[in-house]
């Protein structure tokens, strides 16, 4: 199949070209500066700011994966909304079959975040031309140079104690970005697929307190954590700016989102892409030693 990859330079994306390429697909790295793409596939310009970009990255192409988000912006919900009507548009231009994308865990009944308020407001734009769409909703992934694995890597590296908010005991179900990736891969041309929503998830649930305790564990790191009730998620993006690379305005989204739990309710997607999924510690393991690499070939 000839697919597009939005966002083929991201955490994910760069991790998904590859793959595609070798299960046999042919791909276009959609990317806004294509001189500088060093991927897999062919890069091939596009903006989803620029409707008229989209319609020519995605001639020929027969499915697309959606794989942006600007959460690092302050007004990321509005963007957001806007870049899904625009792609919606192009890709219904373009005849494609199938549209995946990958969102986010929660429950609906739930008051869910503004962030994963978002996603859901997404996964409802890109269907709105009416070109199938397949949802992937996922929580924490794990894996090296992703937003919540490095901020859960560099508050255990830098804090042998933490004051926390209420989050720390708010349940998840982490995922390994390879296991993403077997997924996204795996519905792409799976007929039990079009049209539909799955959650995905490692084999364990953990409160974010265990994931970093778990961390600190495997790197024989102590950690002493201390939840404070009345921590504010303003004051918590601030204190994590602090301690992390993580900028203020993806803190604060990420430490909204920590309200909810994200935890897999419905596991069809396991007869569809039929694999075991990787455990928590099996995760951080691999997402140390892709750190370790990086630095080396630095």
């Amino acid at each position: 199949m000839r697919v597009l990859v939005a966002g083929a330079s991201g955490f994910v994306g760069g991790r998904l070209c590859p793959e595609l390429e070798a299960a046999g697909h042919e791909v276009l790295a959609m990317t806004r500066h294509p001189a500088k793409y060093r991927g897999a596939g062919k890069a091939v310009r596009g903006d989803v700011a620029d409707v008229g970009s989209l319609r020519d990255a995605l001639k020929g192409a027969e499915a697309a994966y959606y794989l942006v988000h600007s959460l690092d912006s302050a007004d990321f919900k509005r963007r957001d909304a806007d870049a899904a009507r625009a792609f919606a548009r192009a890709a219904a231009d373009a005849g494609l079959r199938r549209i995946v994308y990958l969102g986010g865990l929660g429950d609906d009944g739930d008051s869910l975040s503004e962030h994963l308020a978002s996603r859901r407001e997404v996964e409802r734009l890109l269907g709105e031309t009416g070109v199938p769409v397949t949802v992937l909703r996922a929580g924490i992934v794990i894996g090296h140079g992703g937003t919540s694995w490095e901020l859960t890597r560099q508050l255990v590296e830098h804090l042998p104690a933490m004051v926390t908010p209420r989050w720390v005991d708010t349940r998840t179900q982490p995922i390994a970005v390879a296991d993403v990736v077997r997924y996204l891969v795996g519905v792409l041309d799976h007929p039990d697929a079009a049209g539909r929503t799955f959650d995905i998830g490692g084999p364990e649930v953990l409160a974010y307190r265990d994931m970093l305790q778990r961390v600190a564990a495997i790197q024989g790191r102590p950690l002493l954590i201390l939840p404070v009730p009345l921590l504010s998620p303003r004051l918590s993006s601030y204190w994590l700016s602090l301690v992390t690379d993580i900028d203020v305005t993806t803190g604060r989204a990420l430490i909204d989102s920590m309200t909810n739990e994200v935890v897999v309710r419905d596991d069809a997607i396991r007869r569809i892409v039929e694999f075991e999924p990787m455990g928590y510690d099996e995760a951080v393991l691999q997402a140390l030693g892709e750190r370790a690499k990086s630095r080396r070939t630095a």
